[in-house]
């Protein structure tokens, strides 16, 4: 039996609650309310925990490694703020936190407390390397590139590409998922500090990519906490709800499960079965998953309630079912045996659900203490501890548990697209799936998707059983390939070799993503040909209905830009994906449409606008006077605007540019476009100067823009709000952005009279407190 100490481990609250500042206190479903503490802990005392908590485990007394880390990451974040105002050495502290009470190795725990430092601090990569040896400089970079996201770009792309870095980086060191898993969760915690977009965004790829990795680690001391986070702020009114439903009965439910502990504990004992009893309530992501997946409402859940029985032997499981079978009247069809099956992350317990003697339907688990280390901890349960180490994961369970991360690596070399690699790794790591159990004529058990097909069963052996299969058996009798399996079948697939391969129709059947892809990898290789004269075939009829004449279209360089686009090397690969349906066609022919259409107006206006710079020299001066009060030397009957880059205004030394199509824009002579122009293009420029005002030209206004550096304050945007307001200047846009050491960069685009008006606001704002510099933006 284990010993006190490892109980006492394996009962605790979730990792790292109550430790934090700005953290939610996530509390089990038994109390009504979740808040944030007022106050944080220090990270000296934060500090003094983890060290406690690695000495409860490691068995080396040489915690340097740790120690020179967190001075190290101390010292480098010592000026950074999180949102919550909270120092920012707080979080890795808590990340390491999390990953002691996971009993990862020391090298993890001390990329734990660094994993920041390297993006967010001035340190680098290498200098970390020499510090702490290149183990933890791996496990630091691994998670410093799964950050590195720019929202600037399509949203769905990068995730893709994050994805892709990231299970990459899994392949190398599965420490690196750790560790991203620990980050993500303190993050969580942290979460009503953000916007609400924000929220709903993290909360959302949490929900479909990191708490489905940690179920699929089985590390569900993680899973079952981002799992309850993500619910509460993607569906705060379901999450609110359940937790006032189930409090509502509080004093009767735990009087309920303490009356149904004590009972079985006591016929245990009769039976001389040394366990361990204990009850709960299931957690809420648990409770709405299966309301959803079952379409039944809270009162229709029957395993609302779990009591656990923990045991030294899996000999004492099947003795503990016999006395609780023979206690309470089991619902039929409601027993699991995970013991003999276990599912996919090698979760192993018994599930049977049964009636209490009020009709109160409970589940009871049963399973050993192993078993239990094992489902709490996941791939990190069998760890070995080391003075240092690889991190490779050993043979056995640790490898089962990553098959599906070798599938997701495959489809990786297969798929160039994104939002298709996206969605497909979504698909599989789709939380609310349940899953069937089956087997082969052999006897050996197949986990599926529920819903699953014989074409699901026959791809899930390989992919050439699939690719030549013409029927099933189940159970001994001939089915149609769109049966449904069903738990405990037994499954066998009719192959034939003359065969010809799958058919289209069944990509709207089957249900695992795996089989998917596997039956369009074969449309895309063995019918290359065929898919590249029915691609053919759907641009020409996409081209005629739109009324494109494709000859035109039809170009090597507009060819190029479509194969760089979508990743391909030639153009029959681009038919053939248009073929098999990888690609629309629509897509292929509006992007060669657009591309012909920039080269038609760059031809023509180059050749216009060339023209007439090389008939200047033989013209007489002409000015060209336009309403901007602008003077061009030297040609006319073209159009005078000013140039966004840099803003020019009366008193701005300037320069005209002879665009494509766009007439003459003006640039100041220090814009960074002119001054970086290429030899080539500097025959385009032209004298032009600012016309003497007449009249009431003065009231001309014009657009500029500058940027404020300072120190960011309270009160500062209505201080430089108040200058602008007293000098009667119109601002047009206005833009903030704080880094992590509290400097604030301020863009601001208003109109103004020229050169003379803004060297006096300028002068004026650089006397507000805090304002260090104040730039024009040059290009």
């Amino acid at each position: 039996m284990a010993d006190e100490s490892t109980m006492e481990k394996l009962n605790r609250t979730p990792l790292g609650v109550g430790r934090v500042d700005g953290a939610v206190e996530i509390k089990s479903p038994n109390d009504e309310e979740l808040e944030a503490p007022a106050d944080f802990t220090s990270p000296e005392v934060l500090y003094q925990e983890l060290i406690a908590s690695i000495r409860r485990y490691h068995p080396s007394d040489d915690i340097s490694m740790i120690e020179k880390a967190y001075h190290v990451a101390d010292n480098f974040h010592k000026e950074q703020k999180r949102k919550s105002g909270e120092p920012y050495i707080i979080h890795p502290l808590c990340v390491a936190i999390i990953l002691a009470d996971l009993e990862m190795d020391k090298e993890t725990i001390a990329a734990g407390i660094l994993h920041d430092v390297v993006e967010d601090t001035v340190m680098t990569l290498d200098e970390l390397g020499k510090e702490f040896g290149g183990e933890v400089a791996l496990l630091v970079d691994g998670v410093t590139k799964l950050t590195q996201l720019s929202w600037s770009m399509d949203k769905m792309e990068l995730q893709a590409e994050n994805l892709r870095k990231m299970f990459l980086a899994m392949a190398k060191d599965i420490r690196v998922i750790i560790i991203k898993l620990a980050d993500r969760l303190h993050n969580m915690r942290t979460l009503q500090y953000m916007k609400p977009e924000k929220q709903k965004e993290k909360a959302r790829e949490t929900m479909e990519i990191y708490a489905p990795i940690a179920h699929r680690l089985g590390i569900s001391k993680i899973k079952i906490e981002l799992d309850d986070l993500s619910l509460k702020y993607l569906q705060p009114d379901v999450y609110y709800d359940l937790a006032e439903k189930i409090s509502l009965k509080k004093d009767a439910r735990e009087s309920f499960v303490k009356s149904i502990v004590d009972e079985v504990q006591e016929h245990l004992n009769e039976a001389a079965i040394v366990a361990k009893v204990d009850g709960r309530v299931k957690h809420f992501f648990s409770i709405y998953k299966k309301m959803v997946n079952q379409n039944k409402t809270l009162d229709q859940i029957y395993d609302l309630f779990a009591v656990r029985i923990i045991v030294d032997s899996v000999k004492d499981c099947y003795a503990a079912l016999g006395v609780i079978h023979e206690l309470y009247k089991p619902i039929p069809g409601r027993f699991k045996d995970y013991i003999a099956m276990p599912k996919p992350n090698m979760y192993q317990s018994l599930h049977t659900t049964l009636i209490g003697s009020n009709g109160q339907p409970f589940e009871i688990q049963i399973r050993t203490y192993e078993m239990h280390r094992t489902a709490e901890y996941g791939i990190a349960a069998h760890w070995k501890y080391k003075e240092s180490g690889s991190g490779q994961v050993a043979a056995g369970k640790e490898e089962e548990k990553l098959s599906w991360l070798r599938q997701i690596l495959e489809w990786q070399k297969d798929m160039s697209d994104n939002k298709e690699f996206l969605n497909m790794v979504k698909g599989d790591l789709d939380l609310f799936s349940d899953s069937v159990y089956c087997f082969t004529p052999s006897g050996d058990v197949k986990n599926l998707p529920s819903g699953s097909t014989p074409i699901d069963f026959a791809y899930s052996i390989h992919s050439a059983v699939g690719n030549k299969m013409v029927g099933a058996r189940v159970n001994g009798k001939l089915v149609n390939i769109d049966y449904v399996i069903q738990n405990g079948d037994q499954v066998e697939v009719i192959t034939s070799q003359n065969c010809k391969g799958p058919s289209r129709d069944w990509l709207n059947i089957v249900k695992r993503t795996q089989a998917k892809n596997k039956i369009n990898q074969w449309f895309k290789t063995e019918l290359k040909e065929d898919n590249i004269l029915r691609g053919k075939e759907m641009v020409d009829r996409y081209c005629k209905a739109k009324g494109i004449v494709y000859s035109d279209i039809n170009k090597p360089e507009y060819q190029d830009k479509v194969m760089k686009r979508y990743a391909f090397r030639d153009w029959e690969s681009v038919l053939a994906s248009i073929g098999h349906g990888g690609l629309k066609e629509g897509q292929v022919i509006n992007k060669m449409v657009d591309e012909r259409a920039k080269k038609m107006k760059k031809e023509v206006t180059d050749t216009t606008i060339l023209n007439d710079i090389e008939d200047m020299s033989n013209k007489l001066p002409v000015n060209k006077h336009s309403k901007s009060g602008i003077v061009v030397k030297g040609i006319h009957d073209l159009a005078v605007r000013f140039s966004k880059c840099c803003s020019p205004v009366p008193g701005d030394e300037i320069v005209g540019f002879v665009t494509r199509g766009r007439g003459i824009s003006i640039h100041r002579t220090d814009c960074v476009n002119v001054i970086n122009l290429p030899e080539d293009e500097r025959s385009r420029l032209i004298d032009a100067e600012w016309q003497t005002p007449e009249g009431d030209d003065t009231k001309e206004r014009y657009s500029t823009e500058i940027k404020i550096y300072a120190n960011n304050r309270i009160g500062m945007f209505v201080d430089i709000s108040k200058v602008f307001t007293e000098r009667q200047i119109d601002i047009t846009s206005m833009n903030s952005r704080t880094n992590k050491q509290g400097k604030a960069t301020i863009t601001m685009t208003f109109d103004i009279h020229g050169v003379e008006e803004l060297n006096r606001l300028t002068d004026k704002l650089r006397q507000i407190e805090g304002v260090i510099d104040i730039e024009r933006t040059a290009g």
